[in-house]
């Protein structure tokens, strides 16, 4: 089974989706043949970190709402996150870009460490308040997962990835993506947003038995009488 999942790592629902859905899979039988691959989105393209303000003055700028709003709504999000073994750290979180991020994941994944990446992308910036958009930050994650440090700054010199980032978030419009996180089973099936350990349980059984299911040929000859055919033997005409 195969599962696409579109994301960013400044998304706070993300993190608590992607740690849902790992609840669900764990229990799930047949996890071992379940293959997850994290696609790049870009919750704001042109977001950067202002120094002489919070997370929380930020947000509210962009917005268009008030601190007390911002203020209240990270309260919920990290109330929802701690339900799932999480610790959001609003109060230091750093607003980031996460273009660069993106591109040094696509270089965890050509070298199967993907997902250890992404986890350690999504950790640095809700629980850590690390600045995942400054390249030295971006190399020491990278080697603590395991990454070679001249392969992640050849990346981050370069324009290398560039393309690969970009036709995620363009197949992603594509789907008629909205927002993320989005899961996408066997190329069939969508799940929006950070859904319940349970609707993913359920999601995950029906796609695998599908897959167990042979298929059954229906024939739809008009008349199965009359019918012309070749097998190994010759051709025949009924």
């Amino acid at each position: 089974m195969k599962v696409e999942i579109w994301s960013d790592f400044v998304c706070p629902f993300c993190y608590i989706g992607k740690r849902r859905f790992e609840h669900a899979l764990q229990k799930f039988p047949q996890r071992d043949q379940v293959a997850v691959q994290y696609r790049s989105y870009q919750l704001d393209p042109t977001a950067s970190y202002i120094p002489e303000k919070n997370y929380a003055e930020t947000f509210s700028e962009l917005k268009g709402i008030s601190l007390e709003q911002v203020y209240a709504m990270n309260k919920q999000v990290a109330d929802q996150a701690t339900e799932v073994g999480l610790t959001y750290h609003f109060d230091t979180m750093k607003y980031s870009n996460t273009f660069d991020a993106h591109r040094i994941a696509k270089l965890a994944a050509e070298n199967d460490k993907g997902l250890e990446l992404t986890e350690r992308f999504f950790q640095a910036y809700f629980t850590d308040s690390e600045l995942i958009s400054d390249k030295n930050t971006l190399i020491r994650l990278a080697e603590e997962i395991g990454l070679d440090r001249k392969d992640t700054e050849q990346v981050l010199d370069g324009c290398k990835f560039r393309n690969k980032v970009n036709e995620d978030i363009d197949l992603a419009k594509q789907l008629g993506v909205q927002g993320v996180p989005f899961f996408v089973f066997n190329e069939k099936y969508a799940v929006s947003g950070a859904q319940p350990e349970q609707t993913f349980t359920q999601v995950l059984e029906k796609v695998w038995q599908e897959e167990q299911q042979k298929p059954v040929l229906q024939s739809l000859n008009p008349n199965e009488n009359q019918t012309s055919y070749c097998t190994g033997d010759g051709c025949e005409h009924k």
